[in-house]
C-alpha cells in the first residue's frame, strides 16, 4: 500500500504494543485484522491488548 497521508497522527493514538509494520496505517491495519478474522489492537482496553489476543470472541467477554 502507498504511505499513509496520516500516520503521524494516527500514530499518536494508536495502542497496540506489537512491534508491526502496519501501525499507524489503519486502513492496513483493519484489512490485514479482518482477513485474519480479528480486530485491531484499538478496539481493546491497556490491559486486553497486551494478551495480543484480537479474536472477536475476546472482544466479547469483555463487554459483558
Amino acid at each position: 500500500m502507498s504511505d499513509c497521508p496520516k500516520i503521524q497522527e494516527n500514530l499518536q493514538m494508536c495502542n497496540c504494543t506489537y512491534p508491526c509494520p502496519r501501525k499507524g496505517k489503519c486502513c492496513e491495519c483493519l484489512a490485514y485484522h479482518r482477513r485474519s478474522g480479528e480486530l485491531p489492537a484499538c478496539y481493546f482496553t491497556a490491559e486486553q491488548e497486551r494478551t495480543y489476543n484480537r479474536s472477536v470472541e475476546f472482544y466479547m467477554r469483555g463487554k459483558k
